[in-house]
């Protein structure tokens, strides 16, 4: 059977090398091109590391062809990303246009937006696990749960009667 056939030393060795260079050349982008490039501030971000991944894996995993289509391409990639994110982080008007709607707000102050849930596609189940996973152990104490446009849910609580700062909440809907 091919898919169980034994891969030379060769193989691996070429395999071994081509991890190192990519391995290398990742921390060079990063180094050159920031750390936005791997962040997942928007989906924007997320699709791109998803594609990198993907060109870093066929990189490694098919050493025998050659190692600049990756380069270039992830090159390619993460120019983009920075002058996209130079766009998006200087232009208010471009930033509406380009990324995800604004952060919703699934709950606020222990209280569940049953319409918002239904809107961001998030089970009350789902809400709950992620609550679980804040250490929440009361809805009181939920200050606020928000949808992030990179589809992470932030939970805000404490037991303390505080209020949230306007401008944490300024751009959720």
């Amino acid at each position: 059977m091919e898919i169980l056939d034994p891969v030379s030393l060769k193989t691996v060795g070429q395999m071994c090398i081509a991890a190192i260079l990519i391995y290398l050349y990742i921390m060079f982008i990063t180094r050159v091109a920031g750390k936005r490039t791997f962040a997942k501030m928007t989906s924007f971000d997320f699709a791109v590391t998803i594609a990198m991944g993907s060109i870093l894996a066929d990189a490694v995993n098919k050493p025998l062809s050659s190692l600049f289509p990756a380069f270039i391409s992830l090159a390619l990639l993460a120019g983009l990303q920075v002058l996209l994110s130079k766009i998006l982080s200087s232009s208010n008007k471009a930033q509406k246009v380009l990324t995800n709607t604004p952060p919703l707000l699934l709950m606020k102050d222990g209280d569940i937006f049953e319409e918002n849930l239904r809107k961001a596609l998030v089970s009350r189940a789902d809400l709950m696990g992620k609550l679980r996973e804040a250490n929440v152990l009361q809805l009181s104490q939920v200050k606020a749960v928000i949808f992030e446009t990179t589809g992470d849910v932030s939970v805000l609580h404490t037991t303390d009667e505080i209020e949230i700062d306007s401008v944490i909440m300024e751009d959720v809907g």
